[in-house]
């Protein structure tokens, strides 16, 4: 394939429309992945699952924009995030992560236009490395704000989460191999 992105490969990025409709729709899906949750014995939201397959489908420019436009529902007082939050939402506890989520999807972007992330296994572990990162925000954010410990952090804001998110880039590293492979059946 001459493009590196899927949905520029799909439908084109020319356009203002085109991109329009993208950064929307992409925002959205992402405010509605957020609104499901599931896991025991801590329930995750599939925020990050949409914004990795977003960040590996649009690009680094698209993706970037589409997250902006995800937080400013939120700002705005929309419920984008999860558990119907909204605009007190970028200044609670996790505000960390959602600012972190722009960064993801950004790399994530990079990722493709560079080729780091070009079959299923690569594209996995850039998702797994990108879903580390953004425990750095996401974390550093509690601990400046509400003063928690590293230990704390560890054991309710981290380790809990680790296998799903994992599990999470791996399953969107499936959707946009996926979707390569069914838009190379469809040309070829």
């Amino acid at each position: 394939m001459a493009d590196t992105v899927l949905s520029k490969a799909v439908i084109g990025h020319e356009g203002l429309t085109k991109k329009l409709g993208l950064v929307i729709g992409g925002s959205l899906f992402i405010a509605m992945a957020a609104q499901v949750s599931m896991g025991w014995p801590v329930p995750m939201s599939l925020q990050t699952l949409a914004i990795l397959i977003v960040g590996l489908t649009f690009g680094s420019q698209l993706g970037l924009a589409t997250l902006v436009t995800y937080l400013g529902y939120g700002a705005m007082g929309l419920p984008v995030f999860a558990n119907g939050g909204a605009t007190a939402s970028l200044f609670g506890p996790t505000a960390g992560f959602l600012y972190g989520f722009v960064l993801m999807a950004y790399l994530a972007g990079l990722a493709v236009e560079k080729g780091v992330a070009r079959g299923v296994v690569s594209t996995a572990l850039v998702g797994m490395a990108l879903s580390a990162m953004i425990y750095i925000p996401g974390l550093a954010w509690p601990a400046l704000v509400m003063g928690k410990t590293v230990p704390e952090l560890w054991a309710g804001w981290m380790a809990p989460f680790l296998l799903g998110d994992a599990v999470k880039a791996v399953i969107a590293a499936m959707v946009v191999w996926g979707g390569w492979k069914a838009l190379q059946a469809r040309k070829g």
